[in-house]
Formats: C-alpha cells, structure tokens, sequence
C-alpha cells in the first residue's frame, strides 16, 4: 500500500463534496500553474473541515495527488544515490508532502511549494540515512561521515591535494582520534562485493574472493585426535595395541586375533567396549 493509499477511503462522488470545493477527478493530472492556485484553496478548507470526514479527505488526497509532481522533482536528485529503488523514494517523499500538507499555515504567507520541498527532501535524506548503512553506524558517526567528506572536497580545492587527518581535524575543530574513528565508520556505508578485484587498475586481478581462505576438512580430524590422546593414555595397554592395530596398522578383526593369539569374536568385544569408553570420554559431561 503507498502513502496515498494508507490516508484515506476512496472519494464516491460529487454529491459528498462541499459546494465551495472544485471536483477535481484526478488531481495527478492538474497542471503545475493550475495545482498552486488550487492548493491554496485546498488548504484554506482544509483547515475549516472536520478532520475524519468525507469532505476533509478529499481535500487532503486532492492536494497530495495535485502535488506528487513537486515529490518527483525532489526525488530526481537521489536517483543515483546508494541503493535506494526509485519508487521507494517516491514513497518515502510522499511522506514529507503530507507531513508538510497536515502542517502547513496560510498565514504565514508563503508559497506551499517552498514549504513541502524542504519536508520532502528531509524525509529521503532521513531514510538513506537510516536505511543504506550496510553496516549499523551511530547516528554521530553517519553524520560525521558528512561533514567529512565536505571537509576533504572544500580543502581538496585549496590545497590542492587530499587533506591529512590533522588538517581535517582543525578544520572541523576535533581531535585527530575523532576525524580516524570517522573515516573508520565512513567505510560501513557501502559494502564490497568479494567478487570485486582487489586491484582496480590491474586487469585481471585476483578477486578478494580468492585471496579467503576455506574450512580445511582436516582441522575436524585434529581436533578430536587432539581430544583423544588423554583419553588413549588412560586405556589399559592391551586396549591401546587393539586400537592401534586396527586404526594405525589398519588390520581385520581376524588378523588382530591372530597375531593376539585371540578369537575374532574377542577381539570384537574388546574393540566395541574400548571404543564406547573413548566416546564416553568425548561426549560433554
């Protein structure tokens, strides 16, 4: 459901608008010279209406939809910011308009449209704040990351070269430890993908993805070799030869029996009684 949508049911007709009001059937299609006029007596009934009424939604919808044009111009400018999806923006700049449309004083003698613009560019400004982090950075540190970055573009120009720390700090009047912890939290603001060459001017670079390592299966295996050897140290030594023989030397039952002078059947149960005694000893108590 858009912004729109969520503010009210659908108008039914002419017959339930007051007579002082235009019909107007689809405000989107109002001209920008005709939506400025209409807007101020829009606005002007819209604060003698009931607030709930069929009458006051009308002139509110009629002055959202008379007014997404002025969304859309501030919308323009974000369309290439971060990841954000261009009708999200719309949607979240809807807001604004209808915060500044719920706000708005006619005594104030000031055109709404130099009203709404700073609403609806404060409401997409305040969702890439909130939203486009790839990872969550305190409020104090995303906007540090601003005044960072004007900071390096305005000394930049004068210096004609990328500003050091030091010069950052006295610039914007921190300490040096303060302008690092910025610059450390300005890279949560986009996330790399690890398919990414690591050296951009190189042709055919290796990705970061091949510099990771992988999970070597063999660690498993020394870590519960690892955990056995107390446990080994503690069987009698008739049970350590078995368990020797038959997963060191890799010998058959049959073969162990014979060399131990000792039926395949014995040596079954003894292999099966060490081997529960070993996974008694590895379980967790």
């Amino acid at each position: 459901m858009n912004a729109l949508d969520a503010t009210a049911p659908a108008r039914t007709g002419t017959s339930e608008v007051r007579e002082d009001l235009p019909w107007i059937e689809d405000g989107g299609k109002v001209a920008p010279k005709d939506a400025r006029v209409l807007s101020r007596l829009f606005l002007d009934r819209l604060r003698e209406l009931e607030e709930g009424t069929r009458d006051y939604q009308y002139a509110r919808n009629t002055l959202i939809e008379m007014n997404l044009s002025l969304v859309a111009f501030a919308a323009r400018r974000f369309r290439n910011r971060g990841s954000g999806d261009m009708e999200d923006i719309i949607q979240v700049g809807t807001i604004g308009l209808i915060k500044a449309i719920d706000r708005f004083d006619l005594s104030r003698e000031v055109e709404f449209t130099s009203y709404a613009i700073p609403y609806i560019v404060g409401e997409i400004k305040r969702f890439f704040r909130d939203t486009t982090w790839a990872v969550h950075v305190p409020r104090r540190l995303q906007e540090l990351r601003v005044d960072l970055a004007r900071s390096k573009e305005s000394l930049s120009t004068e210096l004609d070269r990328m500003p050091t720390v030091k010069e950052l700090a006295a610039h914007l009047e921190l300490t040096e430890d303060e302008v690092v912890e910025g610059l450390v939290a300005a890279n949560g603001y986009v996330a790399g993908s690890i398919d990414t060459p690591g050296d951009d001017e190189t042709d055919g670079a290796p990705k970061y993805a091949d510099t990771l390592g992988d999970v070597d299966p063999a660690l498993d295996l020394f870590e519960d070799l690892h955990s056995l050897g107390p446990l080994l140290l503690q069987l009698e030594e008739r049970e350590r030869t078995i368990i020797e023989m038959r997963f060191g030397q890799e010998l058959t039952q049959a073969e162990i029996g014979r060399e131990l002078n000792l039926s395949q059947m014995h040596i079954s149960r003894l292999l099966n009684r060490t081997l529960a005694k070993l996974r008694t000893g590895l379980l967790p108590a």
